[in-house]
């Protein structure tokens, strides 16, 4: 199968320029200006974008949670990734406590396979870690996994010790693989969950005052401080607030590899969601919750400097009825996430770009590009160059939409609510190539299930860097200064 794309405008995170693309089979074999090529199938790009297939490096889907399951398996979950620009995601495998990471992996594997409309890789959630099963996260590198999560948060669930965290770090470091870290104090916030509770603050609210800004910021601090002693490097999901980001840059800093994503929500809503009428606020019970508004404005400060790299979405949907509503008498009942793996490039767009927060080039960096090399997908994935994936979206900027649970054109996710209900939004996905093969056109879905591939990944994309950093003489503390040498 070949296809021409034909007069668009080709934007990748360092190019800006007008020409022709034709892909052969799965791989974009010819760019130039007016390309007289015999082709299967010719679109028509003018006026509109060509960019790299966006990249989410953060979903959960089929994920058991809180006595429930996310509501999107990996059908309907990737479909509604491709209606929104999406070519590929990383989702998460979860080890059981006690058990061995590699059945974890099979597990995910059998849930996924031949079903997804888009191409996918997996992190894996790492519970325990004892030093008999460290060689597990070499065979986890040596199937394409070369990127694990850690908790600090929910005591008794997810919640590794510091100990765990360092070994896996310094495991990690020595593969050129990458730990990635929910950074929040969770046992200091199951403390302040306890008393809110007993207190008979129950309502959605009482999650967001029970995790304050304070808490994700020390566990920031610990995560980077233990990164920087194993001499790996580190990557904190979801951060949503300035006193995160402000421990992220004094680590960067000290010259700790360390990355970070954010996420829509926490660039868009705000703490006030939560005083929705009646139990409306639960729509927004995810972690870390909403942050005050002015919170907002620090975190596109930290995307135009590039302390933050990437815009993941965390789509971890469940519906109101039957699955948010287990927790109407409590809110630790909860469960806890929220839907948007399909708003993101449309969102981030409009209010980014259109916003005069970023320019094009970062846009392509932030939802796709960055991503690719963090965790070892490019140069196949995460640009449009000769001899890359053809995972290609074509996106009309002067496409308007307002984005509803009852807009049929923008809502595919299998959740009854939309967080952003009523965004209006300029600037819309409008057909999307999965390796080649179109699988939405013209706002349409024409794939099916089993387009997508599992994507083996390579090395995280610092790792000659880690190998440089640790033949580093130590740093020695100044004459005078207070602290360690490391």
């Amino acid at each position: 199968m070949s296809v021409l794309i034909k007069n668009g405008r080709v934007v990748t995170a360092v190019d800006d320029y007008y020409a022709d693309i034709f892909i052969l089979d799965d791989t974009v074999t010819l760019i130039g200006k007016d390309l007289l090529m015999d082709a299967d199938r010719i679109i028509d790009a003018s006026d509109k974008l060509v960019i790299p297939g966006g990249i989410d490096p953060h979903t959960h889907l089929q994920l058991p949670f809180g006595g429930t399951q996310t509501s999107d398996t990996f059908e309907t979950g990737t479909r509604a990734a491709a209606f929104g620009g999406t070519t590929c995601i990383i989702d998460f495998a979860v080890q059981t406590r006690g058990t061995s990471t590699l059945a974890a992996l099979a597990a995910w594997h059998e849930k996924a396979a031949g079903r997804t409309a888009i191409d996918y890789g997996f992190h894996m959630i790492v519970t325990d870690m004892p030093a008999a099963r460290m060689p597990e996260m070499r065979a986890l590198a040596d199937e394409g996994i070369t990127s694990y999560k850690l908790f600090m948060a929910y005591p008794g669930v997810m919640l590794s010790d510091d100990g765990t965290i360092y070994r896996a770090m310094r495991q990690a470091g020595e593969d050129g693989t990458l730990v990635c870290v929910h950074a929040e104090n969770g046992i200091v916030i199951d403390e302040l969950v306890k008393s809110a509770i007993a207190e008979g603050n129950t309502t959605p609210k009482y999650h967001a005052l029970t995790r304050p800004t304070r808490l994700e910021a020390e566990g920031v601090h610990r995560a980077l401080a233990i990164a920087e002693v194993a001499k790996a490097p580190a990557y904190i999901v979801h951060l949503s607030c300035y006193e995160a980001l402000y421990e992220l840059r004094q680590a960067q800093a000290r010259g700790v590899m360390a990355h970070a994503e954010t996420c829509p929500q926490y660039l868009l809503l705000d703490a006030r969601a939560y005083d929705e009428p009646g139990f409306d606020g639960a729509k927004y019970v995810l972690t870390p919750p909403l942050r005050e508004q002015w919170h907002q404005g620090e975190l596109w400060s930290g995307l135009r400097a590039k302390h933050l790299d990437v815009i993941s979405t965390d789509h971890c949907p469940f519906c109101m009825k039957e699955q948010k509503e287990l927790g109407r008498d409590d809110f630790s009942a909860i469960p806890n996430g929220g839907p948007g793996v399909e708003n993101r490039l449309a969102l981030i767009y409009h209010h980014g770009v259109g916003g005069g927060h970023i320019d094009l080039n970062r846009f392509v960096e932030l939802t796709s590009t960055t991503a690719a090399k963090i965790f070892g997908l490019f140069p196949n994935k995460g640009t449009i160059a000769v001899g890359s994936d053809a995972d290609i979206v074509i996106f009309d900027p002067q496409h308007e939409e307002t984005i509803s649970v009852h807009n049929h054109r923008t809502h595919h996710m299998n959740v009854d609510y939309c967080a952003y209900e009523g965004f209006k939004v300029k600037g819309y996905t409008h057909t999307v190539l999965s390796r080649g093969k179109v699988v939405i056109d013209a706002g349409q879905y024409v794939g099916r299930a089993g387009d997508g591939n599992f994507v083996k990944r390579g090395q995280y994309g610092g790792a000659h860097a880690i190998r440089r950093h640790r033949e580093q003489a130590p740093r020695v503390m100044p004459a005078g200064a207070s602290g360690f040498t490391v």
